[in-house]
């Protein structure tokens, strides 16, 4: 059963689950035996449950699941020759409440940062913060160190960079897409990791799905998202200047310095895309399964309101 919410943020207190039906069907052709590699599962973590899923890789293709340097999930597989066709579908438990954004938690001194953070605050192929210092300086030089500086720059992006979907080519870099004045969510999230990095606050960039939980959906279809994670007072903190406000349901799958880690496919040798088709939204686990239709009729979304589970989490 369950019961609708008329504002998103519910009292913490009373935190239950609600269930996201996430998944993806992409179709290859590749002219000879291709080595590819596909990230599109997510990790298990507190905030997300991975309940159920079904990975299909077609015609009859093997996979090996390995794990990269960041410690996201991959499926590494031979394409054959013709067409191919890798499937996903899984339901992902997460919270019913808005995640938390940065206030005024403090930037962590480098000498005291954990080994395996220090490397996101140096510069990357994408978030090319080392061309990007004088322009941090000149415009986030006087914000309080840490939440602060990061909540200024999301603000800034959110209100000087235009979304434009398809607007932009992937060879694109932080400090292109600024004087630009465009991109799409990757460009977002690598500018804002750029410019973290310009005040040594280690930021990630991240891949994943952003289902339309408590606001209403744009007109484009649904795709993978990308947005970022900042290194404050000790943690790892999810941050999107592309709607620069808390959202509910966002689920993570990949991590890294910028996209080259973050892609939901990596391909060595030539490929055409055919189709390309990716779904999250909420549902209700008793009506709705994984290896369903995809049946938007069936969501409990795309509303202001925000519907739950009766019950509460069981700790």
């Amino acid at each position: 059963m369950l019961n609708q919410i008329p504002n998103p943020a519910i009292d913490r207190g009373l935190e239950t689950d609600i269930s996201i039906r996430i998944g993806c069907r992409i179709e290859y052709f590749v002219p000879v035996e291709t080595h590819a590699y596909f990230m599109m599962r997510p990790r298990r973590f507190p905030t997300q449950r991975l309940e159920r899923q079904l990975l299909s890789f077609d015609p009859g293709l093997h996979s090996t699941e390995d794990l990269d340097s960041h410690g996201s999930l991959l499926d590494r597989i031979e394409l054959k020759p013709g067409v191919n066709t890798i499937g996903y579908d899984a339901i992902v438990s997460v919270p019913a409440i808005p995640e938390r954004l940065p206030t005024d938690e403090p930037l962590v001194a480098l000498d005291r940062l954990p080994g395996p953070v220090l490397r996101y605050t140096l510069p990357s192929r994408y978030c090319d913060s080392d061309k990007l210092m004088a322009f941090a300086a000149e415009h986030f030089g006087s914000c309080q160190p840490g939440g602060p500086t990061v909540r200024a720059i999301c603000d800034w992006l959110h209100r000087n960079i235009e979304y434009r979907a398809g607007s932009v080519t992937s060879q694109l870099t932080a400090s292109d897409i600024i004087p630009m004045g465009y991109g799409v969510c990757r460009d977002f999230a690598h500018c804002a990791v750029a410019l973290c990095r310009c005040f040594n606050i280690p930021a990630r960039y991240v891949s994943g799905i952003l289902p339309d939980i408590g606001v209403i959906p744009e007109p484009t279809s649904m795709d993978f998202h990308a947005f970022f994670e900042v290194f404050l007072g000790g943690e790892w903190i999810t941050m999107d200047a592309r709607f620069n406000t808390a959202r509910i349901g966002r689920v993570k799958i990949a991590a890294g310095l910028d996209a080259v880690d973050g892609a939901f496919a990596t391909i060595y040798g030539s490929a055409t895309l055919n189709s390309l088709q990716v779904w999250a939204y909420q549902i209700d686990p008793d009506e709705v399964s994984i290896g369903d239709p995809v049946d938007l009729t069936k969501r409990l979304c795309g509303r202001t309101e925000v519907l739950r589970p009766t019950r509460k989490i069981q700790r």
